[in-house]
C-alpha cells in the first residue's frame, strides 16, 4: 500500500507549526507555483500538491484526523481505506475512533445503549481561497481578473455520487445508516465511526470507474473575476460555490479571492480616504497662493490661505476612492508641507535678513516671560 504523502514537508513546516504558520507558507508556495505566474515543467502539479496539502491541514478538524492516522499508523491506514479527506484523487477518511472526550460524550448521552448520532452522506465541500495582486488604478475603478485555482470538481461520470453510472450508494450494513456502532461495556454503550462506511452511512459496492467511489476528481479550475471598484489590501471577494466539490454529491465550498494592491507613491489610505501631501514654500505659506493639485481623475486648484502652518489639512468631499459597501465615496485629504531650502544663494540670504528685520519681534519672548526666565 502506497504511503500517503507528508503534507508538512509538502509546505515546508514543523508538525507542530500554528495555523497562521501553515497559512503564510501555503501562500507563499501558492504564489510561487501558481500557474498563472509560473510556466516552469512541473509548477501545475507542484501547486495541486501544495493546495492538497493545505486542503488537509489548513483545516483544524481535518489536521487532528491526520496527525492521528499519520502519528499513530505511520501514514498510512490499516483499514485499507483512504487516508485523507480533500487530497486529489484521495479516498474516505481514515477511520476515527475520536478523542477521550468523545468517549465520554458517547457513554453519558447513549442512556446505555440507547440512539446513536447519525452522521450525513454527503459532505460540503471546502471553501477555498487565493489572491490577485491589482494596480493602484484597478483597485479604484474595478476590473476583471483571471484567476486559477487547485481544486475537486464533481466527477461527470457518476455526477458525484461515487457510484458506477445505472448504481447507487446503498445503506451501510454493518451500521444502517447511521454513521456509528455501538460497543457494548456493561451497562454502558460506546459509539465509535463504523469501520465499514467510516462514518458516512453508505457504502458504494460498484465504484465509479473514473474517480473511483470519491464522487470528484482533481482538477485545475479557470475564472475571470470581476473585481468592483474600491478594494483595498487585503479585502475578500467571496465567489459561492466555486470553492471544493463536495463528497458524494454534497454541495460545493466557496472560493475567495484576496486582493493584493500595489501601492501609489502619491495617494495614501486613511480609512475610507486617501491623504495627499502637498510641498508649498515658505512664500507660498506667509502670503497665499493658489496650487494645482493631482485627483483620481486629473487636477485641480486649491487655495493655501495666506499665512498657513505646516500640516495644515485641506478637504476635498467625496473626490477620494469608492467606498465599497456602495455608500458613495471617500474624501481626498491634501496636507500642504512647507518645504525649507538648504543652501541659499547669497541674494536669498539678503532678502530673509530683510524680511526678519519687518517681522513681528521673538516669537519666543512670550514662553520665556512664562517661565520667570525674561
Amino acid at each position: 500500500m502506497a504511503r500517503a504523502p507528508d503534507h508538512y514537508k509538502t509546505l515546508g513546516v514543523d508538525k507542530k507549526a500554528s495555523q497562521e504558520d501553515i497559512k503564510k507558507a501555503y501562500r507563499k508556495l501558492a504564489r510561487k507555483y501558481h500557474p498563472d505566474t509560473n510556466s516552469e515543467p512541473g509548477a501545475e502539479e507542484r501547486f495541486k500538491a501544495i493546495s492538497e496539502a493545505y486542503d488537509v491541514i489548513g483545516d483544524p478538524e481535518k489536521r487532528k484526523k491526520y496527525d492521528r492516522g499519520g502519528s499513530v499508523f505511520g501514514g498510512g491506514n490499516p483499514f485499507g481505506t483512504g487516508t485523507t479527506g480533500g487530497g486529489a484523487g484521495g479516498g474516505a477518511t481514515a477511520t476515527d475512533f475520536g478523542s477521550f472526550s468523545d468517549i465520554l460524550s458517547g457513554i453519558f448521552n447513549s442512556g446505555g445503549g440507547g440512539r446513536d448520532r447519525t452522521k450525513p452522506s454527503v459532505e460540503r465541500g471546502k471553501d477555498l481561497e487565493t489572491s490577485v495582486t491589482l494596480s493602484f488604478e484597478q483597485a479604484n475603478e474595478g476590473a476583471q481578473i483571471p484567476v486559477s485555482v487547485a481544486t475537486h470538481a464533481a466527477c461527470g461520470t457518476c455526477r458525484g455520487s461515487g457510484a458506477r453510472p445505472g448504481t447507487s450508494p446503498k445503506v451501510c450494513p454493518v451500521c444502517n445508516g447511521r454513521g456509528v456502532e455501538a460497543q457494548g461495556q456493561g451497562v454502558f454503550s460506546i459509539t465509535r465511526p463504523c469501520h465499514r462506511c467510516n462514518g458516512s452511512g453508505t457504502v458504494i459496492e460498484d465504484p465509479c470507474p473514473t474517480c473511483g467511489g470519491e464522487g470528484r476528481l482533481s482538477e485545475m479550475k479557470r475564472y475571470r473575476v470581476n473585481i468592483p471598484a474600491g478594494v483595498r489590501e487585503g479585502s475578500r471577494i467571496k465567489l459561492a460555490g466555486k470553492g471544493e466539490a463536495g463528497l458524494r454529491g454534497g454541495p460545493a465550498g466557496d472560493l475567495y479571492v484576496i486582493t493584493h494592491v500595489t501601492e501609489s507613491p502619491v495617494f495614501k489610505p486613511k480609512g475610507e480616504n486617501y491623504e495627499v501631501e502637498v510641498p508649498i514654500t515658505v512664500t507660498e505659506a506667509l502670503g497665499g497662493a493658489e496650487v494645482e493639485v493631482p485627483t483620481l481623475n486629473g487636477t485641480k486648484k486649491l487655495r493655501v490661505a495666506p499665512g498657513t502652518k505646516h500640516g495644515t489639512l485641506q478637504r476635498l468631499r467625496g473626490e477620494g476612492p469608492p467606498i465599497l459597501s456602495g455608500s458613495g465615496r471617500g474624501d481626498l485629504h491634501y496636507r500642504f508641507v512647507i518645504e525649507m531650502p538648504t543652501d541659499l544663494t547669497q541674494e536669498q540670504r539678503d532678502a530673509v535678513e530683510q524680511l526678519s528685520k519687518v517681522m513681528n519681534g521673538n516669537p519666543r519672548e512670550r514662553i520665556l516671560r512664562a517661565a520667570g526666565k525674561a
